[in-house]
């Protein structure tokens, strides 16, 4: 079935021509066609929009007001058309990009397969690592990062997705150490630490009812830049862990984790893409980024 953008285009071209055959000839169309097009539009919008006569075929008064406004949609989507094609076949080479571990397995591959189909040209350079790579000095395109803001105010960040954070122990560990309800009880467990490079693990927590802080002491017991071996660890009854929601949701849904104090929240933190200090984005780095937080935008209730 001709969709309702080409019944506009068919219109516009008999208005132009002032006739079904040679509309019909231009847009390699049969009469037949494009009398029935033109007439399934003047359904759609309830009035008609042309006379015709055995000699002549003209604008109606409703006609001639929707052709002026249809023109220029129709200039416009060519516009973009055409702005897509151009750069479709510009975008080449190669663009670098780092990721932390745990979210590129999870969320990356189907994107990136996507993003081959529509752009051969582009080879992609992926580095999974929840480690901090400076974009600058190492040389990345852009690099992806779940964090807070910024230390270093010379790069470009741009939000992506909230990636809200939960504390977690099984059910073993809450039987044999007991359920801390507030930030000071945590100084009677064992926990699980992420930390990197530029991060000391500290947990940051905040009451949601009164927006009291607690800025505990953590006993710590493990410490490391992964978030799905801390998830294991915690599976297995080792201690509580502060850990993005999408990494432990399955275990959550089944009862393997438990969500302990609820009411305290950790300081909010986004999936958020880090660039050099472009003065424009490279049309291959805002092609992948704007795909990117499109493909995110379908699973955005996994990563959150």
């Amino acid at each position: 079935m001709t969709g309702h953008i080409e019944r506009i285009r068919v219109f516009v071209e008999v208005a132009r021509k002032e006739s079904f055959a040679a509309a019909a000839r231009a847009l390699g169309l049969t009469r037949s066609q494009v009398t029935r097009y033109v007439s399934e539009l003047e359904a759609e919008v309830g009035v008609r929009l042309l006379t015709r006569t055995t000699r002549q075929v003209a604008l109606s008064a409703a006609g001639r007001l929707y052709l002026e406004r249809a023109k220029p949609i129709l200039a416009d989507l060519a516009r973009a058309e055409e702005l897509v094609r151009q750069q479709h076949d510009t975008l080449k080479g190669e663009i670098r990009v780092s990721a932390p571990l745990s979210f590129g397995l999870r969320f990356l591959p189907d994107a990136i397969s996507q993003f081959r189909i529509l752009y051969p040209q582009v080879k992609l350079r992926l580095d999974l690592t929840d480690r901090l790579v400076d974009v600058m000095s190492e040389d990345y395109d852009m690099a992806l990062r779940i964090s807070g803001p910024p230390r270093d105010k010379s790069s470009i960040w741009r939000k992506m997705r909230p990636a809200p954070r939960i504390l977690v122990a099984s059910p073993a560990y809450i039987a044999r150490k007991g359920r801390p309800q507030r930030p000071e009880d945590l100084v009677d467990h064992d926990c699980l630490v992420y930390a990197h490079g530029e991060d000391d693990g500290d947990w940051e927590l905040r009451s949601a009812a009164s927006g009291e802080r607690g800025n505990p002491r953590l006993t710590t017991c493990f410490v490391c830049n992964n978030g799905d071996l801390i998830g294991e660890l915690a599976l297995r009854g080792e201690g509580v862990a502060l850990l993005p929601r999408f990494i432990v949701a399955p275990h959550l849904s089944s009862g393997a984790l438990s969500a302990i104090m609820t009411d305290w929240r950790a300081p909010e933190i986004w999936l958020s893409a880090f660039y050099p200090p472009y003065e424009h984005l490279p049309a291959k780095v805002a092609t992948f980024t704007s795909f990117l937080e499109t493909a995110l935008e379908a699973k955005s209730g996994m990563l959150e």
